[in-house]
């Protein structure tokens, strides 16, 4: 009876045990992503797989190759991944580690989504240019550190306000990830592609650069027409009216902001010239 009493209180042991280790590695995977770390992490999985393959087949000069990668990959991880590891240790001397966010995702996200097409409306009407980026599953770093960090919290009248022509910073692109304005007046890269039409300026030929790299979704609001237009995977969709804009947005960002299962991105508008 006591050895029965002792093999359920070991089996509970472990599985409180197995389950803190992956609840502590979710929310590390969770911190990371969408950030240049989670690309890193994909590179030693990788190399991981190299060295479990170079066993198989005993290739002796890649297994000692990568043993010596291995060995001190332990202290390159601590330096590549070091804001990540800084701001996991500040969120858990915060007590914000374990726990969960205040506000609803979905309240989060009707707000993102508020403030983006109550901005984009009142510039369309005025004919102010502008060119939004939204961040997404691919970190955008090497763009953001080519503007004016802003690291604001992401409001209709922020975003306008940057876009006021004459301003410091209304030439170039707002990068925005969750909620947050991260920088302004910033440099994408322009599309070579030559399918794209005559008449469309540098914001729209930036907006199909940054979906040609990236995953990005980008949002252009014409100043010589007023027109918003929208791109993503080096696809351009033109004349979005308020409700196009919301419905996009929703499609688009929906699953960024419920922890999606899938990374498969639906986009069933239809393509315009």
């Amino acid at each position: 009876m006591l050895d029965g009493e002792l093999n359920i209180l070991n089996l509970l042991r472990i599985g409180v045990d197995i389950a803190l280790v992956w609840y502590v590695l979710y929310k590390l995977l969770m911190l990371i992503r969408g950030t240049k770390a989670i690309q890193l992490l994909r590179g030693i999985f990788v190399v991981l797989g190299i060295y479990l393959v170079s066993n198989v087949f005993e290739l002796k000069t890649v297994q000692m190759i990568i043993w010596q990668v291995i060995m001190w990959g332990f202290l390159g991880i601590i330096i590549l991944f070091q804001p990540e590891l800084r701001r996991a240790l500040e969120q858990l001397g915060r007590g914000s580690f374990f726990s969960r966010n205040s506000h609803s995702e979905e309240e989060s996200l009707n707000q993102i989504i508020e403030a983006i097409n109550k901005s984009c409306s009142y510039m369309a009407k005025r004919r102010i240019g502008a060119l939004i980026t939204i961040e997404r599953e691919t970190a955008m770093g090497d763009y953001i550190e080519t503007g004016i960090p802003i690291n604001g919290k992401l409001t209709s009248e922020l975003l306008t306000n940057i876009f006021i022509p004459n301003t410091p910073l209304h030439d170039g692109a707002v990068i925005i990830k969750q909620d947050q304005i991260l920088a302004a007046a910033c440099y994408l890269p322009l599309s070579e592609s030559p399918f794209i039409s005559k008449e469309l300026g540098t914001r729209h030929r930036a907006a199909m650069g940054i979906g040609e790299v990236t995953d990005a979704l980008t949002i252009v609001v014409s100043e010589e027409t007023g027109q918003i237009s929208c791109t993503k995977n080096g696809e351009l969709h033109r004349d979005l009216d308020q409700e196009k804009l919301v419905e996009l947005l929703r499609r688009e960002l929906d699953t960024q902001y419920k922890a999606p299962t899938s990374k498969s991105w639906s986009w069933r508008g239809k393509k315009n010239g």
